[in-house]
């Protein structure tokens, strides 16, 4: 019996593909647009993700010989296709961490009215609001608890319709550490502090941040944003944010720590949009699926040019070596696992439990499986070198 001959099989993906749009109509936007290094990095990552252009390795069936290239991933964080690896990696990190407590879910969000400054000061509006809300948590939990919390806060700029929407989720603990780390203070288990206190404090310790960056010449104002360089506008727009209420939302305390944990996958490795809401994709127009909150049918289609739609998802794309994912108080890196040593201890439920010794979260065997046979696996026969692709 002669050799089995090569054949094709089409791997189960989206219809479209991010990675696609930017192929397709990158190019052109490229051209018309004059883009951030960071803007532009991400998008030549994203094309490139998973195809010839950054290499892999051929894969051969050990069963019926079926060949399949396998190609590299990008790793960009902006990537729709690349956040799994990181994610399981991290959530297995994260499983030794969490303490036998309830935790709450904050939602601080920054006003719409700021937008136009975040986008042209992105790197130090950010850093302002991590810094704002991890002050307003730290005074609530000394004032009111007497200790200190520890949390988790996670960083997205975006909403449904890839809008600029700039917002901390802030995973918490339900209780605090004493000072002298001698006490565990517990919580109600369903409440921990009053909202609308914590969004008057937290609107306040941001724009007192803003306007001592303001003074300081750390912030920029290009373009439409112009007008506000003069101190007298600036002024104006503080004084108009400080009458407005601003939006910190609790959302019910999770049941379990599993139920933390599946937050924690779905929420700390986001991207502004997923390939599987992209429905289709012409010569002008992308259109996508985006849940409306306020709407009894939640599930709608979004309708947007290829140059929009690109220049919504470009929002998003963070400075670099700006992170995304933040650790304070008894959580923050540096002690964090002294201080959750001690926090199981004075839970008296010392945690015996080791990390499972199932395999990895990150390694699934049924990706390794012949997509042909169904039975073999796939094995690496050799590297594939990256293929030269077109810069334009």
């Amino acid at each position: 019996m002669g050799p089995v001959p090569k054949r094709v099989v089409t791997e189960s993906r989206p219809r479209w593909e991010l990675a696609d749009i930017f192929r397709v109509h990158g190019p052109a936007y490229r051209r018309a647009h004059r883009l951030p290094l960071d803007q532009l990095k991400a998008m030549r990552a994203i094309e490139a993700c998973r195809t010839a252009a950054l290499g892999g390795h051929l894969d051969r069936c050990d069963s019926c010989g079926f060949e399949h290239p396998a190609y590299n991933s990008c790793r960009n964080r902006h990537c729709p296709k690349c956040p799994s690896l990181a994610q399981a990696q991290w959530l297995q990190r994260q499983q030794t961490e969490l303490l036998p407590v309830g935790y709450f879910h904050m939602v601080f969000t920054l006003p719409h009215a700021l937008n136009p400054i975040a986008l042209t000061n992105m790197r130090p509006i950010i850093h302002m609001l991590f810094r704002a809300v991890a002050e307003t948590l730290a005074d609530f939990a000394r004032t009111h608890l007497h200790g200190q919390l520890g949390f988790l806060a996670v960083l997205h700029t975006w909403d449904q319709t890839l809008g600029d929407h700039f917002h901390l989720h802030c995973l918490i603990p339900g209780g605090a550490l004493s000072f002298d780390k001698n006490r565990w203070i517990r919580v109600r288990p369903r409440f921990l502090f009053h909202v609308r206190a914590l969004s008057i404090v937290f609107r306040a310790k941001f724009l007192d941040h803003l306007g001592q960056a303001f003074q300081s010449g750390g912030l920029q104002f290009p373009g439409s944003t112009a007008p506000l360089a003069d101190p007298a506008a600036f002024g104006q727009l503080c004084s108009s944010l400080r009458k407005k209420k601003w939006v910190v939302y609790a959302k019910r305390p999770f049941a379990s720590p599993e139920t933390v944990l599946d937050y924690l996958g779905r929420y700390t490795h986001r991207v502004a949009i997923s390939n599987r809401r992209i429905l289709n994709v012409d010569d002008q127009h992308v259109s996508f699926l985006y849940r409306d909150r306020k709407a009894p049918d939640r599930r709608k289609t979004m309708v947007l040019t290829t140059h929009e739609f690109i220049r919504r998802f470009l929002l998003h794309v963070l400075p670099r070596g700006l992170m995304r994912i933040r650790h304070y108080g008894f959580m923050a890196n540096r002690y964090k696992a002294q201080n959750l040593a001690r926090c199981r201890q004075l839970l008296t439920s010392v945690c015996t439990e080791t990390p499972r010794s199932e395999p990895s979260a990150c390694w699934n065997p049924e990706r390794r499986r012949c997509p042909s046979c169904r039975t073999g696996l796939l094995l690496p026969i050799r590297t594939l070198p990256p293929e030269l692709r077109d810069s334009s």
